[in-house]
């Protein structure tokens, strides 16, 4: 089964791939340690990354896109794989579409964990305040005011991606205000039949 998980900071993107991975036996494909290993190997699309942030430059779409197709042939992700933090622009969404359709693959889903953002800044904060009661020192994704940033980013940028797959059908919204059983109860809802399929292929 092919997914994107969707959804701003905060939201248990983290925590539901990691049962997905268990549950499934499918990668989660987090673009920035698909860049680093790919980096890493040396391959031609990696040596091409490495040249461009040496130069201090972003790595463009089309190198982005070029190390997923790399690594979604490798065998692990035969099954299928989850995408995480990508795609992040409706440019990088028509890029996977044209790339996975080269490969006479598509996209199975696109779930969206929906959530509360006021209500997510209140968690972090919650979270940072009890952290810091206990002597710990807070981690920096958990500083209130580096997450409204990050998500601000996520408004602006990513939130596009959501409404570019309800028009093709293909997004699935669940609500992840709810408790961590819960949404993964829903999420295993709507892949397991997919699951069915990926065994017939």
């Amino acid at each position: 089964m092919r997914l994107i998980l969707l959804g701003p900071p905060g939201a248990g993107k983290g925590t539901q791939s990691a049962r997905l991975v268990q549950e499934y036996g499918i990668p989660q494909l987090s673009t920035g340690d698909m860049l680093r290993a790919a980096v890493a190997a040396g391959t031609p699309v990696g040596l091409r990354a490495k040249a461009i942030m040496d130069a201090g430059n972003l790595v463009s779409d089309d190198v982005v896109i070029g190390i997923v197709a790399d690594r979604i042939d490798q065998p692990d992700a035969r099954k299928g794989f989850i995408l995480d933090g990508f795609p992040r622009t409706i440019a990088q969404a028509d890029a996977l579409e044209a790339m996975l359709a080269g490969k006479g693959l598509k996209l199975d889903v696109v779930v969206e964990l929906k959530v509360d953002q006021n209500k997510l800044i209140d968690r972090i904060v919650k979270r940072a305040e009890e952290t810091k009661a206990r002597g710990e020192p807070v981690r920096k994704d958990d500083d209130p005011e580096v997450f409204k940033t990050r998500l601000e980013a996520y408004r602006r940028d990513t939130a596009a991606i959501a409404p570019y797959y309800k028009e093709r059908g293909r997004l699935i919204e669940i609500d992840g205000m709810r408790s961590i059983d819960e949404v993964w109860a829903d999420i295993k809802k709507t892949v397991s039949p997919l699951d069915e399929v990926v065994a017939s292929r």
